[in-house]
């Protein structure tokens, strides 16, 4: 029996994104609104301050050991790039320039290959109309993200750099996060400079912070990967710090 796109790669969605929100009905009738097509690394599917192009785009993993992620990033008027945020299969992106006709705020790259629905602004609005319940779901979605992003503001006033990573590692494991052999996989391809543009730090305070908590056995490091060993230890990181004088 033909099963809809949507059921078939209803476990393929993330936890915590608009996919996993939405209801089966709702998540297959977005999934039909535009076209489909697979997307390599790299692949740029908005550019910050494009005023032309409003499509609105849904990530989908390849397969479930093969998930979706695109990065979210700012550039400034120096030329420095910030990291805004991460996005994985069942995310959403460039909505905002959909529904309000705005330019876009942002650039969103894809991190690994990844299937992209594109869907036209004028069939997503006329989606959120005929749904109600999608229109707040993604509302919902981005009242999340706005949270994040003040939360990343706030770690980035106060805290070492190992302090900030360690709340960043553990917001991302208790969002994408999955059990692995020997401790909590990110669920997000992220590479040590990308950790660093989140918590707003150079290559080398990056590499030491990264090297503290290793250090502590609370986190262990690879090529674009982060396993999380001690998660709770984790969410304590300051404690540690302060009851052991480790001073950044």
């Amino acid at each position: 029996m033909h099963r809809p796109a949507h059921t078939r790669a209803a476990a393929h969605w993330a936890c915590g994104t608009l996919m996993a929100d939405l209801s089966p009905t709702a998540g297959g009738a977005l999934l039909g609104l535009g076209s489909v097509r697979r997307c390599a690394p790299g692949t740029v599917l908005i550019r910050q301050g494009d005023r032309d192009d409003r499509r609105v785009h849904l990530l989908q993993a390849m397969g479930p050991s093969r998930p979706a992620c695109a990065k979210v990033t700012l550039a400034s008027e120096n030329g420095t790039e910030v990291l805004l945020g991460i996005r994985l299969s069942g995310d959403l992106v460039g909505e905002l320039a959909a529904l309000h006709d705005t330019p876009r705020s942002a650039t969103v790259t894809v991190c690994s290959p990844s299937l992209v629905h594109s869907i036209p602004a004028d069939r997503f609005n006329a989606f959120v109309d005929r749904h109600p319940e999608a229109g707040r779901a993604i509302t919902r979605m981005v009242a999340q993200r706005l949270d994040w992003s003040n939360r990343r503001r706030l770690d980035l006033a106060e805290g070492t750099v190992a302090e900030r990573l360690a709340r960043v590692l553990t917001e991302l494991v208790d969002r994408h996060g999955s059990p692995g052999r020997d401790g909590h996989l990110l669920g997000v391809p992220l590479s040590q400079p990308e950790l660093g543009r989140l918590v707003a730090a150079g290559p080398d305070a990056v590499g030491k912070a990264v090297a503290r908590l290793k250090a502590h056995g609370l986190i262990r490091s690879g090529y674009r990967g982060v396993t999380v060993l001690d998660l709770e230890a984790l969410r304590k990181y300051e404690d540690i710090r302060k009851n052991t004088q480790i001073h950044k």
